[in-house]
């Protein structure tokens, strides 16, 4: 549609055919009876504005109805619209034609699909939800606002003719909404569909839907060194996650740990690891972020709750090492998940 629109507006400029686009009640109809520009005042438009505020509202309002219906439904639309704009627009030219000063001020209606757009811009005001919202100069905005404001500028395009085929498409688009006709239900043949999708869809050159990768991949540096070593096929989808050398390291000094953290023997004899922990507490210092030899974390009573209740088969004194030297509660629970996993294979 954007497509038709521009090349029927700049065709029209070049062959000079403007002046047979717009709708005109005297003389072109009561007089020549020109009746087919009912149909042809919907195909372009006569300036280069107007053609630029409508193809923008077409690519920032239409493409959301359009993913919203589908595209057959929205096809059907843009037919009922049309028929509804053209019924309607001829009938309000000849009722204010009927008073004379409204007749002689709304006698002339400027070519381009107005009414077509502002019943999408009435879909797009009650289907799409705003992103997000902001403030200018106290007043409450959202993102639809630079949409309303397109329509807007095409709506003072060309006053006061431009008002009836805007009020024709809003109306028009509140009759479809709320589906009084019972218009909503209707859809175009099948064959013309399939016709649609076999002769032009490859005319326009539409690409087809991007093929997505199903691999997936938490960690960030995991994913830049398997980036150039992706299968062409997709992988099986896992949620596992990959040791790190950090957690493979305590597992590896995991048996040794329990000497270092807990007294053995008698209970009163202290250790490295319990005077250190002891010395920190006592003079304050910042606890330890890292995993490396020689530093001890003085985990928290939530902590040690936390992994009792997910590790309930492994005894406090465990878990309670494990704390004090993995950098955080997470790195803890992976190094232990690690050691359970790596039991079940062997």
């Amino acid at each position: 549609m954007m497509l038709g629109v521009a090349l029927a507006s700049i065709s029209a400029g070049i062959f000079d055919v403007k002046h047979y686009l717009h709708l005109q009640i005297v003389p072109h109809i009561s007089k020549y009876h020109q009746y087919w520009r009912l149909a042809s005042h919907h195909i372009a438009c006569v300036n280069s504005s107007d053609l630029f505020l409508i193809e923008l509202l077409l690519y920032n309002a239409s493409v959301h109805i359009e993913r919203a219906f589908g595209s057959a439904k929205f096809a059907s639309f843009l037919i009922i619209a049309t028929i509804l704009n053209t019924l309607s627009v001829f009938t309000g030219l000849m009722t204010l034609y009927l008073f004379p000063p409204m007749g002689d001020a709304f006698n002339y209606v400027p070519a381009g699909p107005i009414a077509l757009v502002w019943s999408i811009v009435y879909q797009y005001l009650q289907l799409v939800p705003n992103a997000y919202q902001f403030r200018v100069f106290g007043v409450e905005l959202n993102d639809k606002i630079w949409v309303y404001a397109l329509a807007g500028l095409l709506a003072m395009s060309n006053v006061p003719s431009v008002l009836l085929p805007t009020a024709v498409g809003l109306l028009t688009g509140f009759i479809y909404r709320s589906d009084i006709l019972q218009l909503k239900g209707w859809r175009i043949p099948r064959r013309v569909s399939q016709f649609s999708q076999s002769w032009i869809t490859p005319l326009l050159g539409e690409p087809g839907s991007l093929r997505r990768s199903n691999r997936v991949l938490p960690e960030t540096r995991q994913r830049a060194q398997d980036a150039a070593t992706l299968p062409a096929e997709d992988e099986v989808v896992t949620t596992a996650r990959t040791p790190r050398a950090t957690d493979a390291n305590a597992q590896t000094q995991r048996p040794n740990d329990s000497d270092a953290s807990t007294p053995s023997g008698d209970s009163t004899q202290p250790t490295g690891g319990l005077v250190r922990q002891w010395v920190s507490e006592l003079t304050g210092a910042a606890r330890s972020t890292s995993g490396a030899a020689g530093t001890v974390r003085v985990p928290t009573d939530a902590e040690i709750q936390v992994l009792t209740g997910m590790f309930p088969d492994i005894g406090r004194d465990e878990l309670l090492g494990v704390l004090q030297r993995s950098s955080s509660i997470e790195s803890a629970a992976e190094t232990l998940l690690s050691s359970q996993t790596d039991s079940n294979y062997r």
